[in-house]
């Protein structure tokens, strides 16, 4: 009874201030809580031999409620035949994140002729051409994109982001 008297005496400036604040930390809470549409981890070694096999692993999990349909593909800075095309369509929901392997050959070995500058044998100028192996790198990038497709999610229950409908994931492969 006492605490009412109180709330009673209080001129209305106060209580209004206090029930503002009060307002205001509960709805700066609630967006602080907001949920990752896409979480990507990309997993694979980072250096090959060339024309070695090479797997890439692509963890993809939500933060949403509800599912969405995705579809995964990886693209590289240069050209890789092979599995390295394939494109995975699948339904992805909180609590069922999703796990896809592509295994692709590393590019064979590139030979670059280097021109070494004059040398003298026997009196005459030569040039010299030799062939030298060098390190080779490939960029690779894990794509998930957010489709509005049907028949992927059961019932066709899948929601399509505002935002964040295109993730990627880039990591690079030395070959030696």
């Amino acid at each position: 009874m006492h605490a009412f008297q109180l709330l009673f005496r209080a001129s209305p400036a106060p209580l209004l201030l206090v029930l503002c604040l009060q307002l205001g930390i509960s709805i700066a809470e609630e967006d602080t809580t907001s949920r990752r549409a896409i979480i990507l981890n990309l997993e694979m070694p980072r250096t090959a031999r060339a024309s070695e096999e090479v797997t890439a692993k692509l963890s993809v999990q939500t933060e949403l409620r509800e599912c969405m349909v995705i579809k995964t593909y990886l693209i590289g800075s240069k050209p890789v035949d092979g599995a390295f095309n394939y494109k995975y369509t699948a339904c992805l929901c909180e609590d069922a994140p999703r796990t896809f392997y592509w295994d692709f050959q590393s590019s064979s070995e590139y030979m670059h002729c280097l021109k070494k500058g004059p040398s003298v044998r026997e009196g005459k100028a030569e040039t010299e051409l030799s062939y030298e192996k060098a390190e080779d790198t490939i960029q690779v990038a894990a794509v998930v994109d957010v489709l509005g497709e049907l028949n992927i999610c059961p019932e066709d229950l899948a929601v399509v982001p505002i935002r964040a409908n295109r993730v990627y994931a880039v990591d690079t492969l030395y070959i030696h």
